[in-house]
């Protein structure tokens, strides 16, 4: 059984919901289908709980009647029948009403977290009476009953595979088992979300629980590609990737994934493909657990980054020093993307600036700190093994023209980053894509 994924755009009107009926139902093999809610939706939904935080019901009611006045909408293009248009309107109705009823409560941040559930459950909920009409077996699985996390607010993979397997064995025969993407309870039981990596992480620990034969991910592009399609000219799809390549890339600023969203399937040996909506019948990326040896992959690009340097002659050999550096970091719940030192220095770069002007504070008492701000870090990503003879130095001849702040190789066997200025990024991608990739895509080996 295969796992698929839709987000918002791809449930984001009544035809894109119609024309992911048709695909899901296209083979006639069983399946889970996970959606997110329809595009726009959680917006407006975070719109609502904003009015509701500053005590204002009227305008929380007038963005409601809105958001309601959209769905029906929806109502009317989506169903033929007057039973199922009727019946789906009258589970919106309700929904909208209790979204209405939180005007009139205390609001906390556990009413909000009920409140971005709801675009879930109505999108669900359209697309399984959709399916329904059409005479398809349809079952809606709600994913409070088997999405769970626990104390650490992480996935509780136990949990989630005892009750995956038992919702899906509730219902034997169906065809399609949809279910929500994002939301789920904690460990309280209480309503609450995924956050990271949303329905692609639900879509992701469903296909691990069950031992999918494959995790689908459909957005409205054609895979990874091996650069940043806005910025520069040429990219193609990149066809296969290694988990952890895949993971690199995300982080460093491929949207198309979060980093930690696939970890479920990885340790599951479960192969997660990034498909495109807008063509089905495009090969797309597979992420999976195969390692192809020789090759760069990819560049990705990682904006609004902070570079800090702490440079001081006292560290000359001084044990505890890094120690010292990395707590207050720490304290201050920054994590740090990069890192390279010297005798008499470190550099590090962070995404977050909530904290900068306490942590560079900290910082002075252990020796000079500089700040370079509007910082841009590009990832080089594939196969970068020490035994890789010429590969990073493939990299870094891309760069000669570059001004480059930063260089990091050697954590890890899968990337050579380099922080440059944001000015110079689109630059830099440009001459990577130049020097790496050849006109059909692969990478251009050392002589």
């Amino acid at each position: 059984m295969k796992v698929l994924k839709f987000g918002g755009t791809s449930v984001g009107s009544a035809q894109r919901m119609q024309d992911v009926c048709k695909l899901i139902t296209s083979d006639g093999k069983a399946k889970v289908v996970v959606l997110s809610a329809m595009s726009g939706t959680t917006n407006t939904l975070v719109e609502i709980a904003d009015y509701l935080y500053k005590k204002n019901p009227e305008g929380a009611n007038y963005v409601i009647d809105r958001l309601e006045q959209t769905y029906m909408g929806h109502i009317d293009q989506l169903y033929t029948t007057d039973e199922w248009r009727q019946q789906t309107e009258s589970f919106l109705h309700e929904e909208f009403n209790y979204l209405r009823s939180f005007t009139k409560m205390l609001f906390t941040s556990f009413e909000e977290k009920v409140i971005l559930a709801q675009g879930e459950i109505m999108s669900t909920n359209m697309v399984t009476n959709y399916l329904k009409e059409q005479g398809v077996k349809a079952v809606l699985l709600s994913a409070l009953d088997m999405i769970r996390t626990d104390k650490n607010a992480e996935p509780d993979f136990n949990y989630i595979r005892e009750k995956t397997i038992a919702q899906l064995e509730e219902h034997p025969g169906e065809e399609i088992y949809i279910t929500q993407g994002f939301i789920c309870r904690n460990a309280y039981g209480e309503i609450d979300n995924l956050l990271r990596g949303g329905s692609d992480y639900t879509a992701c620990l469903i296909g691990a629980a069950i031992k999918a034969e494959e995790i689908q991910i459909w957005t409205d592009i054609d895979g990874m590609h091996n650069n940043d399609p806005r910025v520069v000219e040429g990219t193609e799809p990149v066809r296969q990737l290694y988990f952890e390549e895949a993971a690199e890339l995300a982080y460093f600023g491929a949207k198309i994934l979060h980093p930690t969203c696939i970890q479920p399937a990885k340790f599951a040996g479960v192969p997660v493909r990034l498909l495109n909506t807008m063509d089905p019948e495009a090969p797309g990326t597979i992420i999976n657990n195969r390692m192809h040896r020789g090759t760069i992959k990819a560049v990705a690009a990682k904006d609004n980054i902070i570079c800090i340097g702490i440079q001081s002659s006292r560290m000359l050999l001084a044990h505890g020093f890094l120690r010292k550096v990395f707590e207050i970091f720490e304290t201050y719940k920054t994590s740090i993307d990069m890192i390279a030192t010297s005798e008499v220095g470190v550099s590090v770069t962070i995404d977050k600036r909530v904290h900068l002007n306490e942590i560079t504070a900290e910082l002075k008492k252990y020796g000079t700190v500089t700040v370079d701000d509007n910082m841009c870090i590009i990832c080089v990503v594939g196969d970068l093994s020490a035994q890789n003879v010429g590969f990073e130095s493939q990299a870094t001849e891309a760069m000669r023209q570059i001004p480059v702040r930063m260089i990091s190789y050697g954590g890890s066997a899968h990337n050579i980053s380099f922080v440059v200025s944001e000015s110079d990024k689109k630059r830099a991608l440009q001459a990577l894509q130049e020097c790496l990739f050849s006109y059909d895509g692969h990478v251009h080996r050392p002589s």
